[in-house]
């Protein structure tokens, strides 16, 4: 059932919406032969279905259509049928059966698969939107959704026809989100990367026949304009001129009607929003040249542009089917993980027989087998068995990693050598591969602040340029009338800023394609400029220039037993506790442990058992030498600096003494050489003590170091470094580190980040090696580079070639050429970071 706000409601306001309806119906008469005005269906006649939009009755086919125009003139939103670019899918559907077919999205194990839990008061989902033409039909469904009662938040992403909706449970249904999407006219559905796709591919298709279409019949009226030039410098008949003409005019009329649509209908909907885009000069300069053409055609008096318009026309779609390709190699990037989950799983039965079931049945301590070859279906835990895993889409390291016993294993990864059985811990939306998702969507949702600069200017830009071109055809009207026309077009072409609205985006679509190749993930769009910025560089040192594991460096014997004999007791003792230093002493132990009984354990000191009949010991010097009536101290060496010890001994005295050392990684050291060599300040900020800390430091070659310090200290010194005009850059590992990564310039999440998203960091790396830090910041700053040499380019060109267009030095066609070769060379640039093998 519904609740009340989007059940009950609804009713009573589709009533109330209908009898507004009615009214305008009565008064409206009847319109057969006439449009649909909500989805342009031809009217049948005896229809008198209507509407009141913008004081007038709109005329409608059915009274789905009315239903769906009322809801959306009652929600507020009547603008939306000024800004559209096309109809809308109709709106047929009998209210009852749309609200049992969505009814199925409220079950939990439908929304297990695809809605996040925040708690008990917040739900999030990824919603697909089919139907959408134009950005206009975006910001419809996302003021609709926004105002619906229990929506949190609704971001929308036009660029991969997606949203991400928040929503309390308690005050609204994901059934009510989905129907009030339908009762628009258009159709959502959970996010499917298969879907997403074929979309993507859908719009590739119809790209590649306006792009066919403008060839085909662009060839044509290229060849006769090569007829009408010669004719120029050779001469050629009158009939025969005309004749020429007006076959290219045939010919450029498909090519303007369908192949130029998008460039078209783009301009008309930015002007009526009352704004400027790049395509409003270029559909500015079509309809100019092509309403030249036909005067000249048709009264013989002056020069024809087809060929520019073809030519021109061409070349957009040509630049913009690239750019199509680049944004579906981005998708792709972005949706690999969700397309890597496999759809079946074997699952273990209680009588150890196995059982295929899909994925998604799949709960939480459920034991599946996992077979040579196959792909583990959920995370889990090895409980038996020993393999390599390919985690290569994920982390972007090639070799497969070995895994056993206790170790995890992540959902989407290949088992390449022998079979597992793992325990599943996590699925669906709260799978490793799911919150590594969310954060890629989140950064494309968030759009760097240099992007948003370019879209300012590029703005800007056409304004001008729409500008100087009136005033070019003012200028040559009074100075040669006859040439106006042609450099006025020259102006409009040649200025198009598509080089300066490509030059961003290319190239931080390259960039982030490069990161994720290489396990880099940016959780935010404006990460990786603030990176290409940051000149001191933060660290913390446990589980980040460390590998955040006490690994036993040495063991000192005090008695006759052998270190290998002491280490078996030791490990025997240590196989059921998680301490760090039992994880490290269980983990050096070799064969076969001693049974142990009688364990007994006193926190912060130590613990002891039986073996052998005899009682042993394990733990810190004090507590070693209370029950061993002996000080361990004497006869042992001293512990190096920044090592942790651990004492072994029996009632008669000390056994051994183990050294046990958290190693450092072993890319820390170049790392903070080449962050130096470049002129970088690099920090030490640490929670351990001072001998610890400074041990590390001296080792991976940092020299100022700040020991000791709480998560909120941390956070202090970071936040005194920016009150002096320092750009920070943080590195930890996010398990205490979240108030310091959060308040940091931007912040970089090392491997092993807890829980692997670090959601207060921007940049997080998936198992990639430490030294990916140095990769990221050379990647920022290479991208920074190139968008500069874009930029610098694009003003350039424009500096340069629209001057020589209003003097009257550049032809329509070579203002043609010209252009789209500035757009292909920025392109071009950018994907060269794609290829860049880096600084290091």
């Amino acid at each position: 059932m519904l609740p009340m706000d989007s059940a009950a409601s609804a009713a009573a306001g589709s009533a109330a919406l209908l009898a507004s309806a009615t009214v305008a119906r009565s008064a409206g008469a009847d319109s057969a032969g006439a449009e649909c005005f909500h989805c342009g269906v031809p009217i049948e006649a005896g229809a008198r279905y209507a509407v009141d939009i913008g004081g007038r009755a709109r005329p409608m086919c059915c009274a789905g259509c009315q239903a769906v125009a009322a809801a959306v003139v009652a929600a507020g939103l009547e603008s939306y049928y000024q800004h559209r670019t096309a109809r809308p899918n109709t709106a047929r559907e009998a209210l009852p059966e749309l609200v049992r077919e969505l009814a199925v999205y409220d079950h939990p194990d439908v929304q297990r698969t695809f809605v996040r839990a925040e708690g008990e008061s917040v739900r999030e989902a990824w919603l697909l939107l089919e139907g959408i033409n134009c950005a206009a039909c975006m910001w419809l469904n996302e003021q609709r959704l926004a105002a619906l009662p229990g929506v949190m938040s609704v971001e929308a992403n036009y660029a991969t026809h997606r949203l991400r909706v928040r929503w309390h449970p308690s005050r609204a249904r994901l059934s009510g989100i989905l129907r009030a999407v339908r009762e628009l006219g258009y159709a959502a559905h959970p996010f499917d990367p298969l879907r997403q796709q074929q979309m993507l591919e859908a719009e590739r298709r119809d790209g590649l026949r306006r792009l066919g279409v403008a060839a085909v019949f662009g060839m044509q009226v290229m060849m006769l304009a090569v007829a009408l030039y010669a004719g120029d410098w050779y001469g050629i008949d009158t009939p025969m001129r005309r004749f020429f003409e007006r076959v290219s005019l045939l010919l450029t009329l498909p090519v303007l009607i369908y192949a130029a649509r998008p460039f078209l209908r783009s301009a008309w909907r930015d002007l009526a929003q009352r704004r400027v885009s790049m395509d409003v000069p270029v559909s500015t300069a079509l309809l100019l040249a092509f309403a030249g053409s036909v005067w000249a055609t048709v009264t013989g008096d002056g020069r024809v542009y087809y060929d520019s318009v073809v030519m021109f026309v061409f070349l957009l779609l040509g630049v913009r089917y690239l750019e199509l390709g680049a944004r579906r190699r981005a998708a792709n990037a972005a949706d690999v993980l969700a397309r890597i989950e496999p759809l079946l799983a074997r699952r273990l039965t209680e009588s150890g027989a196995t059982e295929l079931v899909p994925a998604v049945e799949l709960r939480p301590e459920d034991r599946i087998v996992v077979r040579a070859g196959d792909t583990v279906a959920a995370d889990g835990v090895i409980i038996d068995g020993r393999s390599s895993v390919d985690q290569s889409m994920l982390t972007g390291e090639s070799v497969p990693e070995p895994r056993g016993a206790g170790d995890r294993v992540i959902g989407g990864t290949p088992n390449v050598e022998a079979p597992l059985t793992v325990r599943v811990t996590h699925v669906g939306p709260d799978s490793v591969l799911a919150d590594v998702q969310r954060l890629i969507d989140r950064a494309q949702l968030d759009k760097p602040t240099v992007a948003t600069a370019a879209e300012r200017i590029a703005a800007w830009f056409v304004a001008g340029v729409l500008g100087v071109a009136a005033a070019v055809a003012g200028l040559w009207l009074w100075l040669d009338p006859e040439r106006w026309l042609s450099v006025t077009i020259a102006v409009l072409v040649v200025s198009c800023p598509c080089a300066l609205s490509l030059a961003t985006p290319t190239a931080l679509t390259a960039a982030v394609a490069r990161l994720r190749a290489a396990g880099i993930i940016l959780t935010r769009g404006r990460a990786l400029e603030t990176l290409a910025r940051a000149r001191c560089f933060v660290f913390d040192k446990t589980g980040t220039l460390t590998d955040g594991r006490l690994r036993l460096v040495n063991t000192v014997c005090l008695s006759d037993t052998s270190a290998h004999a002491c280490l078996r007791l030791a490990a025997a003792l240590e196989q059921h506790s998680e301490h760090p230093v039992a994880r490290a002493l269980v983990a050096a132990a070799q064969g076969p442990l001693p049974s142990v009984s009688a364990v007994r354990a006193r926190p912060g000191y130590g613990l002891s058992g039986d073996i052998d009949g005899v009682r042993v010991f394990l733990g810190s010097a004090r507590y070693v030498a209370q029950h061993s009536g002996r000080d361990p101290g004497v006869g042992s060496d001293a512990a190096p600096e920044g090592v942790s010890t651990a004492w072994l001994a029996t009632s008669a005295g000390p056994l051994c003494v183990f050294h046990l050392a958290d190693r450092p990684r072993p890319t820390a050291r170049a790392l903070v050489a080449g962050l130096r060599r470049e002129g970088n300040r690099v920090l030490l900020l640490s929670g351990d003590s001072a001998a610890a800390a400074g041990r590390l430091a001296r080792h991976v070659g940092i020299e100022e170091v700040c020991a000791g310090l709480s998560p909120e200290q941390k956070l202090t010194q970071v936040s005194a470094l920016q009150a002096r005009g320092q750009v920070v850059a943080m590195v930890g590992d996010g398990v205490n580190d979240a108030p310091v990564l959060a308040g940091a310039s931007v912040s970089v999440a090392v491997s092993g980040a807890a829980p692997l998203a670090a959601v207060s960091a921007d940049v997080v790396l998936l198992g990639s090696p430490l030294e990916a830090v140095g990769e990221a910041v050379a990647t920022a700053r290479r991208t920074q580079r190139v968008i500069r040499q874009n930029f610098a380019w694009a003003l350039g060109y424009n500096l340069l070639a629209v001057p020589l267009a209003a003097a009257g030095f550049v032809v329509p066609l070579l203002a043609v050429v010209g252009m789209s070769l500035s757009s292909l060379l920025v392109v071009a640039n950018a994907a060269r970071l794609r290829a860049w093998r880096g600084a290091r």
